[in-house]
């Protein structure tokens, strides 16, 4: 168990089709020994899709947290000055969340709980699934790779002969990647071959 008297935020953004990939890493984390504070975005929180109901994924956050969720930014503000979290998953990060917080927007409540978790020098993990991170958040990514405390799950490109430009991370490495972060470092290699596919010309 190498994550005793951890506590992890894992905040849930809006790549609806990850979903089911991500939430079962919190069960991975509890048996870790880490106390987790489910965190959803506005998007997660609202809205239905045929990936599953805004209910049902709120319920399953919160029942494999065995707490409820932080949902509003009223609720994430606190983070920062009770010093509430040793580390913060974002997992999936879409590329919306991504261009935000390397632009220092703070408009959701995961935004504010990365603002909170970097304002006591804590890490935060993203996990990383967008369909633009090789084109308009290409620059972002580089942005939020050279900045300080955060950390990368390893990703790579998913379908690199039908989406070129997307990227998602291995998301069965969210608490590898938890454990290196805690002890400052990158867990390694970051960067994965992709998912489908050789390399060829088009």
């Amino acid at each position: 168990m190498r994550l005793i008297g951890k506590k992890v935020g894992f905040a849930v953004t809006g790549s609806y089709c990850t979903l089911e990939k991500v939430v079962p890493e919190i069960k991975k984390l509890v048996e870790e020994g880490a106390e987790v504070f489910p965190i959803l975005s506005w998007s997660v929180k609202e809205t239905d899709t045929r990936y599953g109901t805004a209910a049902f994924w709120q319920g399953e956050l919160e029942r494999l947290a065995g707490r409820p969720a932080i949902t509003t930014i009223v609720e994430a503000e606190p983070i920062g000055p009770q010093k509430l979290l040793d580390v913060l998953v974002i997992a999936p990060c879409t590329g919306n969340t991504l261009a935000k917080l390397a632009n220092g927007i703070t408009d959701s409540p995961v935004l504010m709980a990365a603002k909170a978790v970097l304002r006591n020098q804590r890490p935060v993990v993203i996990a990383i699934s967008t369909n633009d991170g090789l084109s308009a958040n290409a620059k972002n990514l580089g942005l939020l790779l050279n900045a300080k405390n955060i950390y990368w799950v390893p990703f790579g490109q998913d379908d690199p002969f039908k989406k070129a430009n997307s990227l998602i991370a291995d998301m069965s490495l969210i608490v590898d990647t938890v454990v290196a972060a805690l002890a400052g470092k990158q867990l390694q290699p970051l960067l994965l071959a992709p998912a489908k596919g050789v390399a060829k010309t088009s």
